[in-house]
């Protein structure tokens, strides 16, 4: 059974900062890219982060870079994503996203307070 379990969500101060975590099971995770993407209430779901199976390697969106921090632990299945800095635009629900079977987390909740 495919799953993907977002943790860590939480109502934060902005200038704060959060982990969040993704637990997989069920499909292949090591050596595939996996992501990270949020939906703000009323917008589109939009990319924040990948991360290449190998090598590792990351891409940013504009918005995350110099802020986020996307991390994997292929032994753990795990996927994790450092928000320092948070602002009130981070306010989304982040989902974990395994592109070569596009298969999503249900996602955690990230609020922003001011």
């Amino acid at each position: 059974q495919v799953q993907l379990v977002e943790s860590g969500g939480a109502l934060v101060r902005a200038g704060g900062s959060l982990r969040l975590s993704c637990a997989t099971s069920g499909f292949d995770f090591g050596g595939f890219v996996m992501s990270w993407y949020r939906q703000a209430p009323g917008k589109d779901r939009e990319m924040v982060a990948l991360i290449n199976g190998v090598g590792g390697g990351t891409t940013n969106a504009g918005f995350a870079k110099g802020r986020f921090t996307i991390s994997r632990d292929d032994a753990k299945r795990t996927l994790q994503l450092q928000m320092n800095d948070l602002r009130p635009e981070d306010t989304a629900v982040y989902y974990c996203y395994a592109s070569q079977w596009e298969y999503w987390g249900r996602g955690t909740k990230v609020t922003v307070s001011t």
